[in-house]
């Protein structure tokens, strides 16, 4: 068991050295999320990260960085993948709606697994690509971490969103040649640099609004 309370350590230490107070409920979702993760990663290969002590900062806490920049309402997590950030968020933002949406079916059924396992109704999750997907309202907020470029992820997306929504794209290095390529109705609301404890890697959080 000693390895599983360093676990929980590690997650409330550096939740907590970015300002986010995670309650007992939470912590331990995450946490069973995260064991849930490394059980289905053997065979259905969600993640490249396969060390538990790396997966609480480079999967949970990096997620857990752009908590304080989510408003409330209904959320898309495009190309979720294994599910960063939409099943952190949808543990942390019980009063949100998030939908994750991902074209491989294989990541799609582990994410409605995590929703049975961890009973998120807040979470809805969709095997889709993007360009195929309507839903019957748009999104207030559309997030990815690492799903393509920024133009893709805006041009793919324009179709999900109104005049108010707004893009959070989670980024490594600071992406110079990708914002040349957006589209001339997009631009840069603010660019955040992320500390994400345990994480030597750059990070950077861009969010971008569509010109009415």
């Amino acid at each position: 068991m000693t390895g599983m309370v360093d676990h929980a350590g590690q997650l409330t230490r550096g939740a907590k050295e970015m300002g986010i107070a995670l309650s007992d409920s939470q912590a331990q979702q995450l946490l069973d999320y995260m064991a849930l993760l490394n059980k289905w990663n053997k065979a259905y290969n969600l993640t490249a990260v396969r060390d538990p002590d790396e997966m609480v900062s480079r999967h949970l806490l990096d997620s857990l960085s752009i908590l304080p920049l989510v408003g409330s309402g209904r959320w898309l997590d495009v190309g979720s993948g294994g599910g960063m950030p939409g099943v952190i968020l949808a543990i942390m933002l019980p009063e949100n709606r998030f939908t994750l949406l991902d074209s491989n079916g294989k990541k799609t059924r582990f994410l409605t697994q995590v929703k049975l396992e961890l009973g998120l109704e807040n979470m809805q999750v969709v095997n889709s690509r993007v360009e195929a997907f309507s839903p019957d309202l748009p999104f207030d907020g559309i997030v990815s971490r690492a799903f393509s470029s920024l133009a893709d992820f805006t041009n793919l997306t324009r179709h999900l969103s109104t005049a108010d929504t707004r893009w959070l794209a989670m980024k490594g290095l600071y992406p110079e040649e990708e914002l040349q390529a957006l589209a001339e109705d997009f631009s840069v609301q603010s660019s955040i640099e992320l500390a994400v404890p345990g994480c030597v890697a750059s990070r950077h959080l861009l969010i971008l609004q569509r010109a009415a």
